[in-house]
């Protein structure tokens, strides 16, 4: 599947689980998929429109009390495509932080502008550890679930690589204080 376009998945194994509005989608992109996919309501919403139009996603009206609300659900034929996709091989993993780009062009920084990039990045993994850490342990009561199981996976595996990240900012960091004493 070259070139497949990533956002449907991820909108249809969000709706595999409930229905939900964009601005729902928005949210749990925002909140329980941040830390390895994001997207916008630029990207949600002519998506769930595409999906609408091939049949994969149905809209449903949601309003309540006066107030517009348009839910989406998943269809059979989105969820054969989902299952379709989830077999296939993953065409491509990649790591895109911009501190390890701003890092690896550092010459024109110099040291001290490299070492802020590194701390700020530090304190950006420090304050979004303990969130994953929290999710594996609230996870891990709740393992009976075969959905659960999967969400512990990908928790854990992110906070394996926040906890990798941090020991490289502490590296990193002596590395740069011997590199400054020279």
């Amino acid at each position: 599947m070259a070139n497949t376009k990533k956002m449907d998945y991820v909108i249809m194994g969000l709706l595999d689980h409930e229905p939900l509005t964009g601005y729902e989608i928005k949210k749990r992109m925002d909140t329980t998929l941040r830390f390895f996919w994001g997207g916008s309501f630029g990207s949600i919403y002519p998506t769930l429109a595409e999906l609408e139009k091939t049949g994969k996603v149905v809209r449903e009206d949601a309003s309540t009390n006066g107030r517009e609300k348009i839910s989406y659900s998943l269809t059979d034929s989105g969820r054969k495509a989902l299952k379709e996709w989830l077999k296939e091989p993953v065409e491509k993993d990649e790591i895109r932080y911009e501190t390890l780009l701003k890092l690896f062009f550092g010459m024109e920084n110099g040291l001290d502008g490299t070492l802020e990039h590194i701390n700020r990045f530090e304190e950006k993994i420090k304050s979004e550890l303990p969130l994953l850490q929290m999710s594996v342990e609230n996870l891990s009561h709740i393992l009976e679930d075969d959905t659960h199981k999967y969400y512990y996976l990908t928790a854990s595996f992110g906070v394996k690589t926040y906890e990798a990240y941090l020991e490289w900012c502490e590296e990193a960091k002596k590395r740069i204080e011997e590199w400054k004493q020279k």
